[in-house]
This record gives C-alpha cells, structure tokens and sequence, in this order.
C-alpha cells in the first residue's frame, strides 16, 4: 500500500492557514483604502473627485479579494486549517463589507433625486443671513434653486412639510434652539426676536459642510416651525438633507 510522504498533510495545512492571514491582511488593506477616501478629503490630501475614484476602486478591489477568500476557505478545508478557513471567512466578511458602503451611496444616489436644497416650504424658503457670505463663497451658494428643485423634493419628499406648534413662538424657538443642539448641529445665529436659526451640519467621514436654517412663526392656535438644510458643494445630497430635516422635526415634535 502506497504512502503519503510524511510531514505532507502538515505542509499543506501551515501553508493553508498562511494563505488565509495573507487574504484576511488584503481584506483589511482594502477597508483601510476605503476609510482613506474620506479621510483623505478630509485633511485636503485630495479633491473630491479623487475620493469618489477611490471609492469606485473599492468595490472592485473588495470584489476581487472576496474571491480568493472563497477560493482560501475551499484550500483552507482540504488543509485541514482550521485556523486558515477562519482567516479567510473573516476576509470574505470584510471584503462584502467593504464593497457594501460604496455600493450602498450609488443605490442611494440613483433612487434620490440630484438635488442639494431642501426646505419644508418651498414657495417662500427660510433665507440664510449670518451664513449667507459663507454660503456664497462656496459652489452651491445661497440662491434657491426655484420650481424644478421644489418640484422634484415634492415628488421625492412628499413628507417635508411645515410643523405646526400649539405654543407661542418663543416657546417654539426655544424648543427648536434645544432641537438643534441636540443633533449637534453648530450654532451660527439664534433670534428668537427674529424667529430665525442658523446652523451648520458636518458630516462623520467625509466632514461635508451643510447648512441649516430654522424659521418660526406665529401661526393660528400657535406657531409654524419652517426648515431649510443645504450642501455646500455637491449636485446630489444622497438625501441627507432630507434626513437631517426629518431627525430635527423628530425632536422638535418629541
């Protein structure tokens, strides 16, 4: 009866589990490249469109790494590495992961419409004073952008609307103020005289600045609560202003 050469089934399964840490370290490697999109933007290091092309890059390199992680658990099996198979299962984990966060933005992005500019009223929208120089320093300005974008936030955000408030319109600016501060927005004006609040939003990984207007009115059995969120640079939000007008009106109304 034949043999297998001794020491045969220890080779390929040392050699099995170096593959999987090999794999598993690529994994991370990928993830680390997709952090550094953001990041990278962050501290000026590249533009913006270098980010996105970074972003893009992921979900191919992720792609290619989960392969060989399945390709590694099959090895990892004949090997006999236990260690090995977990290694690479871990990978396949974090190389779906990876490809998940850009591939997540374009679903997003394709099923919002290419707008920055929401506002719950956008017949007449709350206008930016103490941030207007700002605003009209960066890409998208301060304007409104008039009917087409109010059209499209109507069909895509029929629920933006303005709140109404049973209470006088100092309780509701003081209410809003706390709203506000509460999501961590950064208090750039508050008028409780002139019903109006101005604010800026920063967003957690690319650190994108966008802007925030509050106006309060009086308003029959109380007061009317208006909102405007705006990005400073980009033709799409991927709904984000949509989002943070949503999470403001939540804790307005809590």
């Amino acid at each position: 009866m034949a043999h297998r050469p001794r020491g045969h089934g220890s080779r390929k399964h040392i050699a099995a589990t170096r593959v999987g840490v090999i794999v598993l370290v690529l994994a991370v490697a990928g993830a680390l490249v997709l952090a550094s999109a953001g990041l990278g933007y962050r501290f000026r290091v590249w533009e913006l469109a270098t980010a996105f092309a970074i972003l893009r890059a992921s979900v191919y390199v992720a792609t290619i790494i989960g392969v060989l992680a399945l390709v590694t658990v099959v090895l990892a099996l004949v090997g006999r590495s236990v260690a090995g198979a977990a290694c690479a299962v871990l990978a396949l984990l974090v190389a779906l992961g990876t490809a998940a966060v850009p591939l997540d933005m374009r679903r997003t992005g394709e099923s919002v419409p290419r707008i920055h500019d929401i506002t719950t009223d956008t017949e007449s929208p709350p206008q930016f004073v103490a941030l207007r120089a700002v605003r009209e320093r960066t890409p998208n300005g301060a304007a409104y952008g008039g009917p087409a974008v109010a059209a499209q936030q109507r069909q895509s955000y029929p629920d933006i609307a303005p709140v109404q408030l049973a209470m006088p319109p100092d309780r509701a600016f003081a209410r809003a103020e706390a709203a506000a501060r509460a999501l961590g927005w950064d208090i750039a004006a508050a008028e409780p005289a002139e019903g109006r609040l101005e604010a800026t939003a920063t967003t957690r990984w690319f650190r994108f600045k966008d802007d925030v207007v509050v106006r309060v009115t009086a308003a029959p059995g109380g007061s009317r609560v208006d909102v405007r969120s705006v990005s400073r640079i980009g033709r799409s939000d991927l709904g984000a202003n949509a989002k943070r007008i949503r999470a403001f009106v939540s804790k307005l109304t809590a």
